[in-house]
């Protein structure tokens, strides 16, 4: 039976994107395969406790029956092995499944797709986390993942650019899913001006339409 390192199970708002506001039991993996400037999430194995599959759920079983269960991280489908002894077992709990990820690991997903319902995938901008990923490694992705719920969360900042824009667009377009904006944060608040949410929003709105402006609202909370 295979194990992961988890760094923290609790249960709080969902603080992004189209289900802001829903509770959910948030399971943070450790590790992941990018380096976000940005990114102020503690997945520290030193810190976490390693879990089997079914000691896993039965942490999730704390909280009740046919819980909506955010796997989150670090990136969760690094796990992917365990993943695929885990979901099935949340699945016949009744659980709905909830995943979080940087959207570049398609090969991964592919392996436990038919056991997630929702994809919160993000588009990652060069300009905001000093991470450059072509193109195509998001495409390839997002050619694996319409087959589920999807939508794609983007983090900006003052440094976005036209061509930033327009690829996400190109993306959003082909598989015909929302983009939810989200600014980038300094505690809990903006770490950008108001104008320059507004300018970036109305940019994308010409381009597309199915387009959401919502800011990480668990951080205004103050909870995970």
């Amino acid at each position: 039976m295979t194990k992961a390192f988890i760094r923290e199970i609790f249960t709080s708002i969902q603080g992004e994107g189209p289900y802001v506001g829903e509770r959910q039991v948030f399971v943070r993996f450790c590790g992941c395969n990018l380096n976000c400037k940005y990114c102020d999430t503690d997945f520290e194995v030193s810190k976490s406790k390693e879990f089997t599959p079914k000691e896993l759920l039965k942490e999730v079983c704390k909280v009740g029956d046919r819980p909506t269960v955010s796997l989150t991280g670090g990136e969760p489908l690094l796990s992917v092995e365990f993943l695929r002894e885990f979901l099935p077992l949340a699945k016949d709990f009744g659980a709905k499944i909830y995943l979080e990820t940087n959207a570049t690991l398609a090969d991964n997903l592919e392996k436990v797709i038919d056991f997630v319902d929702i994809i919160s995938a993000d588009i990652k901008l060069e300009s905001a986390t000093g991470e450059k990923i072509p193109l195509v490694v998001f495409d390839k992705f997002f050619e694996v993942a319409k087959q589920k719920e999807l939508f794609a969360k983007i983090v900006f900042n003052e440094k976005i650019t036209e061509e930033e824009i327009f690829s996400a667009v190109e993306l959003a377009q082909k598989y015909d899913f929302p983009l939810i904006l989200q600014p980038e944060m300094s505690g809990d608040k903006f770490g950008v001006s108001v104008e320059l949410c507004e300018q970036v929003f109305d940019s994308f709105l010409q381009k597309y339409r199915n387009v959401r402006l919502i800011p990480q609202v668990h951080k205004f909370l103050a909870v995970r």
